[in-house]
């Protein structure tokens, strides 16, 4: 746990800082004037009950995760974006509209970097992988993982994931358990998942729930009720207070991403190792992007710390399964129907055939991912003077993509958006769907 003095030092810094923030009449006026009489964003449609001082924020931060931007989005009037105001009335577009995610994401992508506070603050334990770079580094990074990440390669993993499931359910039933704590196995079978597709390496998470990869792996991505702390401040500090900031936490993620590093290291010159010697067969992920001959060592680390920063949708699918239970059960009766039982996946393994071959599943996996997207929200930043819809964007804007919002609009979804219901994606309009769904 965070110690008391820890917090109260965290308290004054960060207070320290904001107070010297508003040193000046010229400062205090952006605060308090610019957003509501000066800023040529302050026509856009603004939802009502800001607080003087801590505008939206509060609201933001005391209900549950982008559902006041779900409420926003249905309840204010908009053509594709509305704003609402941070702490400190900073100033926040929110995209509402096909379109809108559309100009910002596809037309007018590299105006619309990351911002790079972000980069910098993820960038400290992912490295600057596909995910973090921008413009020019992004294009060669997406070029040159395009053929490691494209269907086929992909389908071609689906033996390992079987294999892997099968262990897992061997594993747990093996404890006889009353009770099974799914959090805790999403992130074990995700962790094997992804080493073993991503990186060609069984990490054993499944067997050893405690053992050091684990929880390295637990620390940088599965954040604790502290690190959602301080990711709150890194709202309102630039990212080298955060990062000062002489907390037990920041430490801890800081030698458990570098331990990470160290592995992936590993693993990687053994592949090139591997390579040189043209005895590099390997189908994952990481093997494909070796062949490619693009990346040095530490980008190809950077690609890694990517792949395992991926896994949320997991434990949300077994979530939502027994929130359902008549989808549930739809969807055993269609597995058992269309593929081998588990006690015989040794000497029935499964090709992308069988999986292709279930609609439902295709609908019910459709499903998860629309309703709790793996990323709830993002951020964008004008890079220059701009515009979207029309709509003059100064540089420095800070642009909000809120998948958990825009994926259950009832402009979009209809009048049932906030409803579970697979079924949704099996009509001959469900094709069409996946150009909306985002995240």
């Amino acid at each position: 746990m965070i110690e008391t003095w820890q917090i109260i030092l965290a308290g004054v810094t960060l207070s320290g800082y904001l107070l010297a923030s508003l040193h000046t009449d010229n400062q205090k006026s952006m605060i308090f004037i610019h957003p509501r009489f000066i800023s040529s964003l302050r026509h856009i449609p603004t939802p009502e009950g800001n607080h003087w001082l801590w505008g939206h924020g509060m609201k933001l931060h005391r209900e549950p995760y982008c559902s006041p931007v779900r409420e926003w989005n249905e309840t204010v009037p908009n053509y594709g974006f509305l704003r609402y105001l941070g702490f400190f009335n900073a100033e926040r577009i929110v995209l509402t509209s096909p379109e809108a995610l559309h100009e910002v994401l596809v037309t007018q992508n590299y105006s619309f970097p990351k911002p790079a506070s972000l980069r910098e603050t993820a960038g400290r334990f992912l490295g600057i992988g596909l995910i973090l770079s921008e413009g020019d580094a992004h294009k060669l990074q997406r070029r040159s993982m395009n053929p490691a990440l494209a269907p086929r390669n992909i389908k071609a993993l689906y033996p390992l994931f079987w294999d892997k499931t099968r262990e897992m359910i061997e594993r747990i039933t093996a404890d006889r358990l009353e009770t099974v704590e799914v959090v805790e196995w999403a992130s074990r079978i995700t962790l094997d998942l992804i080493g073993v597709a991503g990186l060609g390496r069984d990490f054993g998470a499944i067997q050893d729930g405690h053992n050091e990869m684990v929880k390295t792996y637990n620390i940088v991505f599965q954040p604790s009720a502290q690190a959602r702390m301080l990711h709150l401040i890194e709202s309102l500090v630039p990212p080298w207070v955060l990062t000062a900031l002489p907390i037990k936490l920041n430490s801890d993620m800081s030698q458990a991403a570098r331990s990470i590093r160290e592995t992936c290291r590993d693993v990687i010159s053994s592949k090139q190792k591997k390579l040189k010697e043209k005895k590099l067969d390997d189908m994952d992920i990481i093997s494909a992007a070796i062949r490619t001959g693009t990346f040095t060592e530490d980008g190809l680390i950077d690609q890694a710390m990517t792949l395992l920063a991926a896994g949320a949708a997991f434990t949300w699918g077994v979530y939502l399964l027994a929130k359902h239970p008549e989808v549930q059960d739809r969807l055993r009766h269609e597995i058992r129907q269309r593929l081998p039982p588990l006690t015989q996946a040794k000497e029935s393994p499964i090709s992308s055939v069988n999986v292709d071959s279930m609609p439902y599943l295709q609908a019910v996996c459709s499903e998860i991912l629309r309703f709790y997207a793996p990323v709830p929200q993002t951020l964008r930043e004008a890079a220059h003077d701009t515009s979207i819809l029309d709509q003059f964007i100064p540089k420095g804007t800070r642009i909000v993509i809120a998948p958990w919002a825009t994926n259950r609009c009832s402009k979009l979804w209809g009048s049932d958006a906030y409803l579970f219901k697979p079924d949704r994606w099996l009509g001959p309009e469900g094709v069409y769907w996946t150009g909306v769904c985002g995240g």
